[in-house]
């Protein structure tokens, strides 16, 4: 009996073991398990494809200095730069139009004499004005537009039979070069009783000295201005320095290039320079623009027609836009040769 029983344990086992296996426990034909890669550690650095894909660290990160301080400087420098530039253009032009109005303008007085008849002497002088080549125009002033211009210092109601007032010829040169301006000069005085000729030389020699005077002061100005831009960014660099001196030292004492260094210090303060920079340009543009629209809103009142008589159009013409975007290329500049220089500096202390 015993041997009969493990017979059929002995044959029940073996068919169990024939029997196909249930679906649920079938392997999957036709994929294999996914191997898991092993993690790498954490100070393995990257090799391969991985090492190209990766970007390299920044020596100066922005991070490390206070960038947003330093673009607020850089900017306010140069919208002062960039608003003398303005001036400068305005006050400029206004001059050069001046001289432009002297020199095309010519004037001869005549003084009242005893026993000579006014009328008489000045039609001579207006017949030999108009016989010069380069004249426009003579014109003799009236009574009326005479007490127009002494009445603001001798008051209304003036008799100009009473006054030996001057009488004025008004004359409008065409082309400065074709008139013999001394060659005038000496016929009217002697063909005229008591005249003389006003070439204005004197204010436009006046005109001159000023603007002259305005260009130097502008230069003085953005000089002071740049090198206060300057001393700013030498003390960010030395700051970028000081935080980043491990790095500096170990690059620096490994064989890494004074010049590697520099560039990269240069980069971080170009890309600072130029947002300042652009930040000012701007700002400075829209000033202008302000300025000029407020200005022709307020015509017709006593301060907008002073500065209209004195500058004209208060509004900068396309030198001054383009001195602008040259103060900007000139700020980022200057930011990024400051701070190179700087790195060198510091770097030949170290050897």
């Amino acid at each position: 009996m015993m041997a009969q029983s493990d017979e059929t344990d002995k044959k029940q086992a073996s068919a169990a073991s024939v029997r196909p296996p249930k679906r649920a426990e079938r392997p999957k034909r036709g994929r294999k398990p996914a191997r898991k890669a092993a993690p790498r550690p954490k100070n393995e650095a990257p090799q391969g494809d991985d090492a190209k894909l990766r970007p390299s660290a920044a020596i100066v990160p922005p991070q490390a200095v206070a960038g947003r301080a330093l673009t607020l400087v850089v900017a306010i420098m140069s919208f002062l730069a960039c608003l003398t530039v303005g001036a400068v253009s305005v006050v400029w032009d206004a001059a050069d139009a001046w001289q432009n109005d002297l020199v095309r303008e010519i004037t001869i007085q005549i003084r009242p004499a005893e026993g000579v008849d006014m009328l008489r002497e000045i039609d001579k002088a207006v017949a030999l004005a108009q016989e010069f080549p380069g004249i426009d125009s003579v014109r003799a002033l009236s009574d009326a537009e005479t007490k127009s211009l002494l009445e603001p210092w001798l008051g209304e109601g003036l008799q100009l039979d009473g006054l030996p007032v001057p009488r004025l010829i008004q004359i409008t040169v065409g082309d400065p070069e074709l008139l013999n301006l001394s060659q005038l000069r000496s016929m009217v005085s002697q063909s005229v009783t008591g005249a003389s000729v006003d070439d204005h030389s004197v204010w436009t020699s006046r005109l001159s000295a000023m603007a002259g005077a305005v260009v130097l002061g502008g230069f003085a100005i953005m000089v002071l201005v740049l090198g206060s831009m300057v001393l700013s960014v030498v003390f960010a660099t030395q700051a970028a320095m000081a935080g980043n001196k491990d790095v500096v030292s170990v690059l620096h004492f490994v064989g890494a290039e004074d010049g590697f260094i520099a560039r990269e210090f240069q980069r971080h303060f170009l890309m600072l320079g130029l947002k300042g920079g652009v930040s000012g340009g701007v700002a400075a543009i829209l000033a202008f623009l302000t300025v000029d629209m407020l200005t022709r809103q307020s015509s017709g009142q006593a301060g907008s027609d002073q500065m209209s008589a004195l500058f004209g159009g208060i509004s900068v013409s396309l030198p001054g836009y383009l001195g602008v975007f040259g103060v900007v290329f000139l700020v980022a500049i200057l930011t990024a040769l400051t701070s190179g220089l700087a790195v060198k500096a510091h770097l030949a202390k170290v050897d």
